[in-house]
């Protein structure tokens, strides 16, 4: 069995196991579920769940919300599930399949994921699980966008947190699989610095403007920014919808 390590997430108010190897979680699950307008009893699929940090997160944020992974990973699935019943997060389940092809109908009301962006610059790591994260062919992408649009719900959200050279692809994808009133999240790491990451959200069936939000800077002289610090160790949200 594979070495695991133990963590935590939102200031320790989460216990948090993942892999010694292979893709780590970062800032960006953290992020990604707070940009996620769930209500209590709605259900939300996450495509690509890993180890369920995302998830952890929106659950201790929105008590009564019921969460599905979904990760084509075996051994991820099985640490994920972990994680949920360790954190009593009894409405929470993760399930074995893949994202491009998910399995499921239209039946959740909003789904998230950090996808394997597209860089034809980047250089892939050794690792082959960290390299398929981050450095996938425009087609994956493709893939995941319309697998989740298929299983949202009229109105239903879905919201991405990408590179932002993927950020225009994305945004085509989305509108391609019926979902539109894209709002663009930039994730600026400090101010006067072009962001590498950005939340991507759309509405399936969405007809209203394209927008571009403030955005979040991450850091400032002291280290992590106030507003960041909020989000990254409180537990709150972003602004995604506003």
């Amino acid at each position: 069995m594979s070495e695991t390590t133990d963590g935590t997430l939102l200031g320790g108010r989460l216990k948090y196991r993942q892999f010694a190897k292979g893709h780590r979680s970062g800032f960006e699950p953290v992020l990604l579920a707070a940009a996620v307008p769930a209500k209590p009893g709605q259900r939300v699929l996450e495509a690509g769940c890993g180890a369920g940090a995302a998830l952890l997160c929106l659950g201790w944020r929105v008590p009564g919300v019921v969460g599905v992974g979904l990760e084509i990973d075996p051994a991820l699935v099985g640490l994920a599930n972990e994680n949920f019943r360790d954190n009593g997060l009894s409405g929470f389940s993760c399930v074995e399949g893949d994202a491009a092809r998910p399995g499921f109908g239209a039946e959740f009301d909003h789904v998230m994921a950090n996808p394997p962006w597209h860089d034809a610059t980047g250089t892939n790591s050794p690792d082959e699980k960290r390299a398929l994260a981050h450095h996938a062919g425009r087609e994956v992408l493709a893939g995941w966008i319309a697998g989740m649009a298929g299983c949202l719900k009229p109105r239903g959200t879905m919201s991405v947190v990408l590179s932002a050279a993927s950020f225009a692809e994305a945004a085509r994808l989305m509108k391609m699989a019926g979902c539109g009133a894209i709002t663009l999240f930039p994730l600026w790491p400090r101010a006067g610095v072009a962001a590498k990451m950005v939340i991507l959200s759309a509405v399936r069936g969405g007809a209203g403007p394209d927008r571009v939000l403030p955005g979040l800077v991450l850091h400032d002289e002291a280290g992590i920014s106030r507003e960041a610090d909020a989000v990254l160790r409180g537990g709150g949200a972003l602004p995604t919808t506003t």
